[in-house]
């Protein structure tokens, strides 16, 4: 091979590798602008993440935006709050105070149990019964299900006393009460599908708006309030004339006997 055929070859190799290096060099930088822009995407994707997030946050939740709204108490209900709830005569001097979860499962049980004997004691006029209402299981079961049910309550003692009666009884049977980590009361569908079986809230407008619209939000919100503010640490209990009775699987003969121990004459 001659020198100038060996020159030739070699400034066309290194000519050849220029190209090539220039072409991988163009190739390179695509991919960086590909892989910056990709990264800016995801970048604002998760800002974006973030910020809706961040904005979830801080809107109000519904029960605390029905806390801001105007008290609204139903009818059947005495006190400066609507929060006394009594049934039987209301001048009766013995007072048989309950209090209650909705989503409680013993006060489920103690009213499946001794819930009818007791009602009847107040309307044979032995003495008043007093509800308060908790809510303290929705903190610790999570959901609503405990403020929901105490609402549509409200909405039920707004039609009259006797529906009140029926809905809260029905509301702790067996076929209706749940499981206390359900939270299926925090439905208002439901709660009027269950009331339904009650004749003076079946296809009851007044009574489903309200439970429909959260009229008596507020009002749940408030009495659970009037519970916290009881001192009572636990459902069910049950006072007579401030005399603890014990109730929790206690039989229904039992309960009454302790009952009439501590009426007074």
């Amino acid at each position: 091979m001659s020198s100038r055929n060996s020159k030739a070859s070699k400034a066309a190799a290194r000519e050849r590798l220029r190209a090539q290096r220039e072409k991988e060099a163009k190739r390179a930088k695509v991919r960086r602008q590909v892989f910056v822009g990709v990264g800016i995407v995801a970048v604002l994707a998760v800002a974006g993440g973030v910020a809706v997030a961040v904005n979830q946050a801080n809107k109000p939740s519904y029960w605390s935006a029905a806390a801001k709204k105007t008290l609204v108490k139903p009818a059947n209900t005495d006190g400066t709050d609507g929060t006394t709830l009594i049934i039987g005569d209301k001048n009766n001097k013995n007072t048989l105070h309950e209090f209650e979860d909705m989503r409680c499962p013993i006060c489920a049980a103690y009213e499946q149990e001794s819930g009818a004997a007791v009602l009847q004691g107040a309307k044979d006029g032995k003495y008043r019964i007093q509800y308060t209402f908790g809510t303290f299981l929705d903190a610790g079961q999570g959901g609503s299900g405990s403020k929901k049910a105490l609402s549509a309550l409200g909405a039920a003692l707004n039609v009259s006393v006797d529906a009140f009666e029926q809905y809260h009884t029905l509301l702790y049977s067996k076929a209706v009460h749940p499981d206390e980590k359900k939270d299926d009361f925090n439905n208002a569908d439901h709660l009027i599908q269950v009331a339904q079986k009650i004749p003076a809230l079946k296809n009851n407008a007044k009574f489903s708006d309200a439970v429909k619209n959260g009229t008596f939000d507020k009002w749940a919100l408030t009495m659970s309030k009037s519970f916290d503010d009881s001192g009572v640490n636990s459902t069910p209990t049950v006072k007579m004339n401030d005399k603890d009775i014990q109730v929790a699987g206690v039989p229904s003969a039992q309960v009454m006997s302790s009952i009439e121990a501590n009426v007074k004459k």
